[in-house]
């Protein structure tokens, strides 16, 4: 091989390498930036009424509450949420009960099934809001309670 032909081999090589390295270095440099892009858009979304295509009232509540239900193996109806929501709160899901025995403990009722903040935290299902007041969340937990303490929120027809 010709000394010519050996040093353009060397040159382009270190051109691949350099352009290698400055390809890496901007390679890393984006990484965050991507990496933010991708994790903000994985976030966890939250169930609502609205974001499953329910009215954001008692109807697509309950709706909203059986479609995540289903896809946790959380049995119950329409019918008898709509009972127990009827009973506990009237339908209002900023209900709270301050004069019960739980009130008195400290720890009262929230929500459209008047949940206590230690047995929502208990028995919150994946997937909705952290929060007993949030409708849906309220409901599929109440209705994961029922479930392990009654076999469905169906078999409850009083406080429970």
């Amino acid at each position: 091989m010709p000394a010519t032909a050996h040093h353009r081999i060397t040159k382009r090589s270190r051109l691949v390498r350099k352009l290698a390295a400055v390809g890496t270095g901007a390679a890393i440099l984006a990484l965050p930036v991507i990496g933010a892009t991708s994790a903000s858009a994985a976030t966890d979304s939250v169930a609502t009424a609205s974001s499953l295509g329910y009215s954001n009232n008692l109807d697509g509540w309950i709706r909203a509450s059986l479609q995540v239900m289903a896809q946790h193996g959380i049995p119950g109806t329409y019918n008898g949420i709509y009972r127990n929501v009827m009973r506990e709160s009237s339908g209002n899901p900023y209900a709270i009960n301050n004069w019960d025995s739980n009130a008195l403990a400290g720890t009262p009722s929230k929500g459209l099934l008047q949940v206590i903040d230690p047995t929502f935290a208990a028995y919150h299902v994946a997937g909705t809001a952290y929060d007993p007041y949030d409708p849906v969340a309220n409901i599929t937990a109440a209705c994961n309670y029922a479930y392990h303490r009654y076999g469905s929120i169906d078999n409850v027809f009083g406080a429970y």
